[in-house]
């Protein structure tokens, strides 16, 4: 277990550095890898990605799955493993989820502000 946590930490850096040399117009804009989780086995790595700006978020993660095979190569250049794993990439929405999480609480405080006063 603790052997498979660091191989997915390394993989979510190096997949961070290879999506940086990525060429591709959609690759734009503020996001984050947040984690990588790498089976067992090693044979896939479920990479997360979280897009602050929504418009984007949909073309970004579909440049990422078209350029998976050189991601893939790129991690396996930078992490000595027999098998480098093939990359899933999904959608991170709990950095969105907590900016909502706040707003909720904020207006929230608001309005029992807003009663206090009356």
């Amino acid at each position: 277990s603790f052997r498979i946590d660091r191989i997915s930490e390394e993989v979510r850096h190096a997949v961070d550095a290879a999506i940086r040399t990525l060429n591709d117009p959609r690759v734009c804009g503020t996001y984050c890898v947040t984690r990588a989780d790498v089976t067992r086995d090693l044979r896939y790595a479920k990479v997360y990605v979280s897009v602050l700006e929504d418009d984007k978020a949909e073309d970004l993660i579909k440049a990422l799955k078209n350029a998976a095979g050189y991601l893939r190569r790129e991690v396996g250049r930078q992490v000595d493993l027999r098998y480098t794993p093939e990359l899933l990439f999904e959608r991170d929405q709990n950095i969105a989820y907590g900016a909502h999480i706040a707003e909720v609480l904020r207006s929230v405080a608001q309005t029992e502000e807003n009663k206090d006063e009356q």
